[in-house]
């Protein structure tokens, strides 16, 4: 029984707040499907909700500490607690540990395991206390209810799971072995999402290229064959994917980018060392020089496309010639955008234990001059863009009257006023830019 007294009978509202990568935003909109269909509402904003759901990622640093200090923060200030379930990467890594150190919470649920929150809910009601991290080999997503209206841009998980086993990571430890969901159930499940007013999809996975699967006439097929499947879908507009692996690139997915229409030219590949040593140290099974290839390929297929990656500075070993390689990587690729981070050890993993961890201090400085690179290669990009005459699709309000945000084919985000829909896809000249967004002009 929980020491903090929780709301009586089965919850009438709930709020989950969803960490970390677009995974775990997907996972949530379908705990919020799922929880629906149980006669629940999503809890108004500034109300207190009967349940709530922490949707974790172990990604970041100090990830699981960060976990119980938003469970201390759900008390009230009468001394009462919502029903807490603890989700996602960090309950699966956790597991019991979260229990034992936080009486408050009822339910901690691992992510290939939520569909059986509902059946957990109830026992929590009860006073019970109930951990799933089981990793069920029936798939998760025929348990779910059917996607309902969603925003204009939606995202489909259809590939979960990792094999490759890099050294820093911990996805395959929490996540599981690499699975590809069954092509029908993909193609049913977009058709749901542009009926329920989706005008774009981003296709997901932890190595969304390694997907695999059959079409409707049994051919084997991979991630560009259900791209150009999708793309016959009248009435959506927009194709994306992320987040690859330069060892899933295909022949096939490179010329998708200068085939389909709908694909549009963005590419999110992480590269995380522009050093082949540190790489290898890594064991991200490409080299400095492969990486560039493919990246050159991809151009060559889709001049105009964006390039987005991934860095970790600070890996164990990391010389200063080592984050040097990887200057000269930004310096070469000129990424639209870039994630990077200070490596930070994840127990369990083959880096934690490693000799030569890099002081925070350094890590610090090698952090600070990436990310200045990256910054300015990123305003370069948006300074390029401006002049350009594209669309835009409209997804939400600004806070100016009048005003609409949206995204243009390459993923910048851009403002303009005028007449506008949700949903609505608005041809604009891109007329000034900024370091994170661009004005657009109505034509």
């Amino acid at each position: 029984m929980n020491d903090i007294t929780s709301p009586q009978g089965f919850p009438r509202s709930y709020r989950i707040k969803s960490f970390g990568c677009q995974m775990n935003v997907y996972d949530g909109e379908r705990m919020g499907e799922m929880l629906g269909a149980q006669g629940m509402a999503p809890a108004a904003e500034g109300e207190d909700a009967d349940l709530v759901v922490l949707n974790t990622c172990h990604i970041r640093e100090k990830a699981a500490e960060k976990v119980y200090s938003d469970i201390g923060r759900l008390r009230r200030e009468d001394g009462t607690s919502p029903l807490i379930a603890v989700a996602g990467c960090v309950a699966q890594a956790e597991g019991e540990e979260i229990m034992s150190r936080s009486p408050g919470v009822s339910m901690v649920v691992g992510p290939q395991a939520y569909h059986r929150l509902p059946g957990m809910i109830e026992k929590a009601t009860r006073g019970e206390r109930v951990t799933d991290t089981d990793m069920p080999t029936e798939a998760k997503f025929g348990a779910l209810p059917a996607r309902r209206k969603t925003a204009p841009s939606a995202f489909l998980t259809v590939q979960e799971g990792c094999d490759k086993f890099c050294t820093y990571c911990v996805v395959p430890y929490t996540r599981g072995a690499e699975i590809s969901r069954p092509y029908a159930d993909l193609i049913d499940e977009a058709q749901r999402l542009v009926d329920g007013g989706a005008r774009e999809i981003t296709l997901l996975g932890q190595n969304v290229n390694a997907w695999t699967g059959e079409d409707a006439k049994g051919r084997a097929i991979g991630l560009d064959g259900l791209i150009r499947e999708l793309a016959a879908l009248p009435d959506l507009k927009r194709i994306r994917y992320t987040t690859s692996h330069p060892n899933d690139v295909t022949d096939g997915l490179i010329a998708a980018h200068g085939e389909v229409e709908k694909l549009m030219p963005y590419l999110h590949l992480p590269v995380q060392s522009g050093s082949s040593s540190i790489l290898s140290a890594m064991n991200r099974s490409h080299t400095a020089e492969s990486y560039i290839r493919v990246i050159e390929r991809f151009r060559e297929a889709r001049p105009d496309i964006a390039i987005s990656g991934d860095f970790i500075v600070g890996f164990p070993g990391e010389t200063d010639t080592d984050f040097e390689d990887t200057l000269r990587m930004v310096e070469t690729i000129r990424y639209a955008a870039a994630f990077s981070f200070k490596y930070s050890p994840r127990p369990g993993t083959p880096a934690a234990t490693m000799e030569d961890q890099i002081a925070k201090e350094v890590m610090d400085e090698r952090l600070q001059r990436l990310q200045a690179a990256i910054t300015r290669d990123s305003y370069a990009f948006n300074t390029a863009s401006v002049g350009k005459i594209c669309e835009v699709l409209v997804e939400r309000k600004g806070r100016k009257p009048g005003q609409w945000i949206g995204k243009t084919p390459w993923l910048q985000s851009a403002w303009f006023t005028g007449d506008a829909q949700l949903g609505d896809l608005i041809t604009v000249e891109l007329v000034e830019a900024g370091p994170n967004s661009l004005e657009a002009r109505v034509l």
